[in-house]
């Protein structure tokens, strides 16, 4: 059984960071791509990144330059290096399988004065 839990988020003023973390079970990680996603309140789930298996990656322009992901096959986890932090960014951040159509269960991200 697929798990993904993901770690990480929190209440950040305007123009800081957090990384969050995914850490992924029940697959062989290093074989799938992974993604992260985010969804606030009354608005669609919007996909903000995502990293191939061999690492290749890909960023919504909503946070290209300010955003990060990367993984770690040796851990199984996915990361997303979050900088600049604006009050736009302020979601749930969910982690992603693709190829399975997997999720986590999101990680709260506030930014705010």
């Amino acid at each position: 059984q697929v798990q993904l839990v993901e770690s990480g988020g929190g209440l950040v003023q305007p123009g800081g960071s957090l990384r969050l973390s995914c850490a992924a079970s029940g697959i062989a990680f290093r074989f799938y791509g992974m993604a992260w996603h985010r969804q606030a309140p009354g608005n669609q789930r919007e996909l903000v990144a995502d990293i191939t298996r061999v690492g290749s990656t890909n960023y919504a322009d909503s946070v290209k330059g300010r955003f990060t992901i990367s993984r770690d096959n040796a851990k199984n986890t996915v990361y997303l290096q979050m900088n600049n932090l604006k009050p736009e960014d302020t979601a749930v951040y969910y982690c992603n399988v693709p190829l399975l159509q997997e999720w986590g269960q999101g990680t709260q991200v506030t930014v705010s004065s």
